[in-house]
């Protein structure tokens, strides 16, 4: 199962420009205006998955259907409570490579007095919202359903605090400081896991044209031809100033082998096909992030904008590594949200 997830990933990096990454997104081109005039979001049903999990089927009237999330409920239920969105990363919850089924979440969680919402859909979309419906990706206005449809919803239904945190990897780790540059006032605390923190470069762009076409995706269905202000406009790099304000977790390895590039790590389960492909194609796309996370470092310092980077110098672009990511950055999201 691993190894045809690696072959997967090789073809992948094969059909790009250059060396593609799962490893980018970003926010939403429509203004927060008119954001705030659209309905929100409609919960139709609940899925209990546990005493403490259940899966949230919650209708996105800017999507006209029905997102399905798991909610990790609070140790603690006697009073309100945050919410942490931690969302996947390229596969968008399907599959394998979630959080779920690649890490310790479970455990981890089960002492925190936090909610947990992740969505199971958006894969190869970024979270951001789409000029166009997608022929093969169909219709993504996931920026106006995470930023506006949803959080009342998770409000409401669930008895929180209305303090948030986002935190997302690869993908979504772009996503996540997108998603913060369009509707700052929602979050607390953004964690950015190996992802490329800029879209209108062109590396950033072939990331961006890369994996949309993973599944078949017309890039210029998102944000128009490149070249467009709607690349500028979800920028988080650009946009930076923006986050201001908000408490900052940004981290990447730098590709290199690391502790985790081994037969006994979780990620590889011992197979020598998946180490193969975890040092040769984890470590481009990481080293590729660690340039974008650079970067971004740089930005946040010349704008005097505070944040905790985490520029390991090993380590690829794989799931050990994220899974200690988020056990580094909950001291941080964690304080934010007011745990």
């Amino acid at each position: 199962m691993r190894s045809e997830r690696m072959r997967q990933m090789i073809a992948a990096v094969a059909a790009s420009v250059s060396i593609s990454a799962l490893a980018v997104g970003a926010a939403s081109a429509r203004p927060a205006e008119a954001i705030t005039e659209l309905p929100v979001g409609e919960l139709t049903s609940v899925e209990r998955e546990s005493d403490r999990t259940v899966i949230a089927n919650v209708y996105s009237p800017s999507m006209d259907k029905v997102i399905p999330l798991r909610v990790r409920t609070p140790a603690d239920t006697s009073e309100p409570r945050p919410t942490l969105y931690l969302l996947n990363g390229s596969g968008g919850g399907q599959g394998i490579a979630t959080w779920e089924k690649q890490t310790d979440v479970e455990n981890f969680f089960s002492d925190k007095n936090v909610n947990v919402v992740t969505p199971l859909l958006g894969g190869y979309s970024y979270y951001t919202d789409w000029r166009n419906d997608d022929p093969a990706l169909g219709r993504n206005m996931w920026t106006t359903f995470l930023t506006h449809e949803l959080p009342p919803v998770i409000d409401t239904e669930f008895g929180t605090s209305g303090r948030n945190a986002i935190a997302g990897l690869s993908m979504s780790g772009t996503s996540v400081l997108g998603l913060a540059t369009a509707a700052p006032e929602l979050y607390e605390a953004v964690g950015a896991y190996s992802g490329c923190a800029e879209t209108s470069t062109p590396l950033g762009q072939s990331y961006v044209q890369a994996v949309v076409r993973v599944k078949g995706g017309d890039p210029e269905n998102m944000w128009g031809p490149v070249g467009d202000p709607a690349w500028i406009e979800n920028d988080p790099y650009l946009q930076a100033e923006k986050l201001r304000g908000i408490d900052l977790y940004i981290s990447s390895g730098s590709g290199l082998p690391g502790q985790y590039e081994r037969l006994g790590s979780r990620s590889v389960n011992n197979d020598p096909i998946g180490l193969v492909g975890q040092v040769v194609v984890g470590g481009s796309i990481e080293a590729a992030v660690h340039h974008c996370t650079q970067r971004m470092a740089q930005r946040l310092e010349e704008l005097d904008i505070p944040a905790q980077i985490d520029l390991r110098p090993a380590g690829t672009h794989s799931w050990d590594y994220w899974e200690d990511d988020l056990r580094n950055s909950w001291p941080l999201l964690s304080q934010a949200v007011g745990l």
